[in-house]
């Protein structure tokens, strides 16, 4: 059988990987069998509006809410939600000292503009002097992001766009204040965050896949806390799109380490045990995130996600998770960042399709580990539910509390 497949996503690197397998590009009219989509396109062809019904061998790279996950003020109140609703339950994993989060404090303290601007106002003159970081929360690549240490320089900028000091019948546009990390891990002198691509293939029952080959994205400028660089981006920024405007930066390594060579010098200047920390609470905030939607999640069977979480290490080697993207970045910066996004849709090709390589949506969604490549497993409910030999997660609920207490 032959496959066809249909795109609205110039990007090298999916398209040579469908013609990799010979499959046959068709158009969005036409009989396909896998669509890579534009968040856009996806929800158009989810809309009730559309009619759109797909067969039991066709497949698409987006779930139709996925902005529960992507969209940085339903990212907040989701996980907000979740940590409530655990609250309520009496789980352990809500349990809270000096008013904390033991388990499941990774999100900086974060408010929705306009709708949260009194409870921000409280909080500011709460915990005096501090800066904040204002982000638009339907867009991407840095577009829009400032940051404010003043309440003044918040009213400031709400009179310059005629926002009428926040009153929500004239605002067009929401934004998320969070409280910025102001001591972050350093390496050079320069902020740098981590960009991890995860592939979530099921919600209910939860499966999901950690890429191994993700990378830190640094800051051409290195870091400061001075009042008077506020303003200057390319020192609190790390998007590659605004820094490659940057007269420091260099072209040929885009400014981007792997992660396994950040592992291997937290392991060399703060030891083993401390890094194997790091990156088991890195884990446990993305199982997290994805639990907190998964029942809100419409869980669609012919759909599959690859997300691309943005996460930044403070200086006690603490992971905050900044921000989900839906749709993370395919272009290639450089010759070896063309060789992992080739190699990361290559890998997850082999994870979403049935080892006939056609698509089946009564396929049970269970790879074999050969076909998983460099992804590896970051939880799979049914297989716990089913007690299976083998890991169903990464890390162990029991030897969390264990290790916390």
């Amino acid at each position: 059988m032959k496959i066809t497949y249909c795109t609205d996503v110039d990007r090298s690197v999916v398209l040579s990987n469908f013609e990799k397998r010979g499959w046959v590009h068709v158009g969005p009219d036409d009989d396909w069998n896998f669509y890579w989509a534009g968040i856009q396109t996806c929800r158009s062809l989810f809309s009730i509006d559309s009619g759109y019904r797909m067969h039991d061998n066709q497949m698409i790279n987006h779930f139709p809410n996925h902005y529960e996950l992507s969209r940085k003020d339903m990212l907040v109140k989701n996980i907000k939600r979740y940590r409530r609703e655990l609250e309520r339950e009496g789980s352990p994993l809500a349990k809270r000292l000096d008013g904390k989060y033991l388990y499941l404090d990774f999100i900086p303290v974060t408010f929705v503009l306009p709708a949260d601007y009194n409870l921000f106002v409280e909080e500011y003159r709460k915990v005096g002097p501090s800066t904040w970081i204002m982000k638009p929360v339907g867009k991407s690549q840095g577009t829009g992001i400032f940051l404010i240490n003043k309440l003044s320089k918040l009213k400031k900028w709400s009179r310059e766009g005629k926002n009428n000091n926040f009153n929500t019948s004239t605002i067009k546009e929401s934004y998320v204040i969070s409280k910025y990390i102001d001591n972050p891990l350093l390496i050079d002198g320069k902020k740098f965050d981590l960009r991890l691509y995860v592939l979530v293939t099921s919600f209910r029952p939860l499966k999901a896949y950690l890429f191994k080959s993700g990378f830190c994205r640094f800051c051409t400028v290195k870091y400061n806390t001075s009042v008077a660089d506020i303003e200057n981006l390319l020192i609190h920024l790390t998007n590659v799109s605004l820094q490659k405007q940057g007269d420091e930066y260099n072209s040929i390594h885009g400014g981007k380490l792997s992660i396994q060579n950040l592992r291997l010098f937290l392991e060399s200047t703060r030891g083993k045990t401390v890094t194997e920390a790091l990156f088991d609470n890195i884990v446990w905030l993305i199982v997290h995130s994805l639990k907190s939607v998964s029942y809100i999640m419409a869980n669609d069977r012919h759909c599959f996600e690859c997300y691309g979480y943005d996460i930044i290490i403070d200086d006690n080697l603490k992971p905050w998770l900044i921000e989900v993207n839906a749709s993370p970045s395919l272009t290639s910066t450089t010759a070896n960042d063309r060789i992992l996004k080739y190699k990361l849709i290559d890998n997850m090709l082999s994870v979403v399709l049935p080892p006939s390589g056609i698509p089946d949506v009564r396929w049970n969604k269970c790879p074999s580990r050969e076909a998983m490549g460099n992804f590896e497993l970051l939880i799979d409910e049914e297989l716990a539910a089913k007690d299976k030999p083998g890991p169903s997660t990464k890390i162990d609920l029991k030897d969390r509390l264990k290790r916390k207490t």
